[in-house]
């Protein structure tokens, strides 16, 4: 799978994570902080990874900063993205499952290598609801402008 990574600096698990997604065989597209030709502030960053993921660049993308909120904020700007800010591995399954999330948002300052690893696991265990009910609310989200 491709990855877009995104971080607006080089603090916590930002390396860790491309790392992370190397060693399980993913293909990883850096933006922001870890592509040094690249503007680094959050906004910039993570809205680079997910257009990878909206123009069919990058499968998913994982955004990151300090608290992971701006990151996810950006990230859910672009149209047809669903970025979930997750802050542990039953946030990971359930962003994954209820809301067919296709863009990870961390937060380098709370998550773990050891929290990162479980996340990932989850994540990419993770596949989108079939019950109608979960998948009318993706619908309906994907139709808010």
């Amino acid at each position: 799978m491709r990855i877009s990574v995104a971080a607006d600096e080089i603090t916590g698990v930002a390396n860790v994570v491309v790392e992370e997604l190397r060693e399980r065989g993913h293909e990883v597209v850096v933006h922001g902080a870890l592509q040094a030709e690249e503007r680094d502030d959050w906004a910039w960053a993570s809205e680079a990874a997910a257009r990878d993921v909206a123009e069919g660049r990058a499968d998913q993308a994982v955004v990151c900063c300090w608290t992971g909120t701006g990151a996810s904020i950006a990230a859910n700007k672009v149209a047809g993205v669903r970025a979930a800010l997750c802050v542990d591995a039953y946030s990971a399954e359930g962003a994954r499952k209820w809301n067919d999330a296709n863009v990870l948002a961390l937060s380098l300052r709370l998550t773990s290598r050891a929290q990162l690893g479980e996340i990932l696991d989850a994540w990419f265990a993770g596949a989108a609801s079939t019950d109608p009910g979960d998948r009318a609310n993706i619908a309906h989200v994907d139709e808010i402008a």
